[in-house]
């Protein structure tokens, strides 16, 4: 079973670098040239010139981002701006974020989790893993041998147990807080309490894990620790290559939220709206919702408010028309994806790119796709001629990732988005 752990971890001195806000980031895979930019002038110290270091001219095999990253970590260990906690901790972690005008907060908490090969134990992923990042990761893990950022993990609780054992650390404390750059308001308290670290433990040490987002990260932990193994580098079951930090929040959270991720895509010029129904009339019953930005708002309503996997909408630009979709029945998603499980099969993105994209459009090359979270990306990116086809697709639920992932089954990529992103810069975990 998941055995957790406390740690002592690395963390900004405040009294050196002044104010969180400034030093912390966003994980390395959402980080663009314009936000790494920004976040390199919000402080000398901030956490990208470690999470993701600029390339330079000149950079090389002996000198490059990730040289420069083990630089100036060890520069900052040196000079006192980073320091080990003096105790274990448990790190509790609440995020309050703003969503189509409603205010939510997402509660957990950090910890040591021993990694388990995917497959070999109860720690479950949830989506494919692309070789490039894994390969990126690691090299950054080899020049700094530490964890900079969490990886964020689900696990059942619908007691909310666990939480409550957490931050019955906490009470009366004042944490420690930092806004990022989308203004999401992060919160940490250290747990310094070794009682409160057994019962924890205790509550944890039959449940599964759910990867919710760091797939890369996570099987490049065990790659690193797997290498260590290999060149006879690990001192024993404790030693801290054994372990990857984790966000650990219940799956019933009410600020738990999986955000919708819209595809983009291009491959289709001159499609109307009536060609496109035709194309989808022998699978789906397809009805018009409306035009521009306000047919784009009602064809969302209606698949947020029925909740069901099987309704899909659609933006043409040629026309500027929306249209909804909803299957009329699973047969041909049987037919195409066999190898599948009736609750892959069910999931809007696999009805989306299975039966819609490559068997109904059947485009001469794999469509080019992009993907965005917020309606008003959709329509502007239609109204810029971004894409020839934009496609709503409703979110995949806490049900969905469950039940897929406990079958050793991987959802297609982008098929979650769990907002807010954790934060890199709290608190770091070294790895030797």
């Amino acid at each position: 079973m998941p055995e957790i752990q406390p740690f002592r971890g690395v963390r900004y001195d405040i009294a050196r670098v002044g104010a969180m806000s400034d030093v912390v980031a966003p994980p390395y895979d959402v980080i663009d040239a314009t936000l790494q930019e920004r976040l390199y002038q919000a402080s000398p110290q901030n956490i990208v010139r470690l999470e993701l270091n600029r390339e330079e001219p000149g950079d090389n095999d002996t000198q490059n981002r990730y040289t420069r990253a083990a630089r100036f970590l060890r520069e900052w260990n040196r000079d006192g701006i980073l320091r080990h906690d003096d105790h274990p901790a448990l790190y509790v972690y609440h995020q309050t974020f703003e969503i189509e005008g409603q205010t939510h907060t997402r509660k957990g908490f950090l910890a040591r989790v021993r990694l388990e090969a995917f497959g070999q134990g109860k720690i479950y992923p949830h989506e494919q893993t692309l070789s490039g990042p894994k390969a990126d990761r690691l090299a950054l893990f080899n020049a700094t041998k530490y964890n900079l950022s969490p990886i964020f993990g689900l696990y059942p609780d619908a007691e909310a147990e666990v939480l409550r054992a957490a931050e019955a650390g906490i009470r009366d404390r004042t944490p420690l807080e930092a806004t990022d750059h989308l203004g999401v308001q992060n919160q940490l308290w250290p747990v310094l309490d070794p009682q409160v670290h057994t019962l924890v433990q205790g509550l944890m040490a039959a449940k599964p894990i759910f990867i919710a987002d760091g797939h890369h990260r996570y099987e490049t932990g065990v790659k690193f620790r797997d290498d260590l193994a290999a060149a006879g580098e690990l001192t024993g079951p404790n030693d801290p290559a054994n372990f990857c930090m984790m966000m650990l929040v219940g799956m019933s959270d009410p600020g738990l939220l999986i955000l919708p991720t819209h595809r983009l895509v291009s491959g289709f010029p001159g499609l109307t709206a009536e060609a496109l129904a035709e194309r989808l009339a022998p699978e789906f019953d397809v009805r018009v919702a409306g035009e521009g930005e306000a047919g784009c708002r009602a064809a969302w309503e209606e698949i947020a408010m029925g909740g069901d996997q099987d309704v899909l909408a659609f933006g043409t630009r040629a026309d500027g028309r929306w249209l909804i979709a909803q299957l009329r029945s699973d047969a041909t998603m049987d037919t195409l994806a066999p190898e599948h499980s009736a609750e892959w099969r069910s999931l809007g993105v696999s009805i989306l790119h299975e039966l819609v994209l490559k068997a109904l459009l059947k485009p001469a090359e794999p469509a080019p796709c992009r993907y965005v979270h917020l309606l008003e990306e959709v329509t502007a990116d239609l109204n810029a001629g971004g894409c020839d086809l934009a496609c709503l697709v409703p979110p995949a639920g806490m049900e969905h990732v469950e039940s897929i992932a406990s079958n050793l089954e991987k959802m297609p990529p982008k098929s979650t988005y769990f907002y807010p992103k954790l934060l890199s810069g709290l608190v770091l975990n070294p790895l030797r």
